[in-house]
């Protein structure tokens, strides 16, 4: 029998006492399921939502469920002078800053010629600049301690097309190039960048397309799995990339997608 796993150095895999996390976009949908997966590893985390009084109603629950110090915060990530003041608030509130999940982003759609250059704008300043100015932000303090963790939230459509998202599917290809990119700044630094593609889950950006043509036949139907992802499945990939079990993962894409990149 092969013993060799038993020689190597012990880690807790999936554990994350002692480790804080920023999730910003942290107040509902994916965002708030990965805080609250995090939260249930051992980490403590804020929330960071344009709404205040709902990033603290959400960190609330999260504190209550999993005995965890959850904070609320309001920023708008695609200003600089307000991450830098979320920063601040999250090393005063839990100490330091070791996870970074970039969950902020809005999603428009529809044909290229309806759309408008301030639409196309809007999701670009929300998904791009605001993922790049909260990873800039978050830097130092982690160069310093020579330890952390970036996750961004791309999606399959940063990785294949669909018809009518032509600011969506640029937006989220960038996050992905962001984040490799940030992968080999970061790597002799101890930190990793890496990104999550999810597939069609059933948030409240989805609302609008769930009981559509659309949404049935280019979504769902593009699925292997031919079904919705349920909120609670992004956070085994957020736990599994916060914490020590991937420690020589950096630069990756992972797909949770039900099988829709599989085709």
């Amino acid at each position: 029998m092969n013993t060799a796993v038993s020689t190597l150095p012990g880690i807790t895999l999936f554990n994350l006492t002692g480790r804080t996390a920023l999730i910003t976009g942290g107040s509902k949908g994916l965002g708030y399921a990965m805080a609250a997966g995090l939260a249930s590893a051992g980490a403590d985390v804020m929330l960071v939502s344009r709404h205040g009084d709902q990033a603290q109603s959400a960190a609330a629950g999260i504190a209550r469920a999993f005995k965890r110090k959850a904070v609320g915060h309001a920023a708008d990530v695609t200003m600089p002078a307000e991450v830098n003041a979320m920063l601040s608030a999250a090393e005063r509130e839990l100490g330091k800053v070791d996870i970074l999940i970039n969950s902020a982003g809005i999603n428009i759609r529809g044909p290229i010629c309806d759309l408008t250059p301030d639409q196309y704008d809007q999701v670009m300043n929300v998904n791009v600049k605001g993922t790049w100015l909260c990873c800039r932000a978050v830097l130092p303090g982690m160069r310093a301690r020579k330890w952390g963790r970036i996750i961004n939230l791309a999606s399959a459509l940063g990785l294949v097309g669909l018809a009518g998202r032509t600011p969506y599917t640029a937006s989220k290809g960038a996050v992905v190039q962001m984040t490799r990119t940030l992968a080999l700044e970061c790597a002799s630094d101890g930190i990793t960048a890496n990104s999550i593609c999810p597939g069609p889950f059933l948030t409240e950006m989805n609302l609008a397309i769930a009981d559509t043509e659309d949404g049935r036949k280019f979504v769902v139907g593009a699925t292997a799995l031919k079904r919705w992802g349920r909120l609670e499945e992004i956070q085994g990939s957020a736990i599994y990339l916060a914490s020590d079990a991937a420690s020589y993962v950096t630069g990756a894409a992972l797909t949770v997608d039900g099988g829709w990149t599989a085709q």
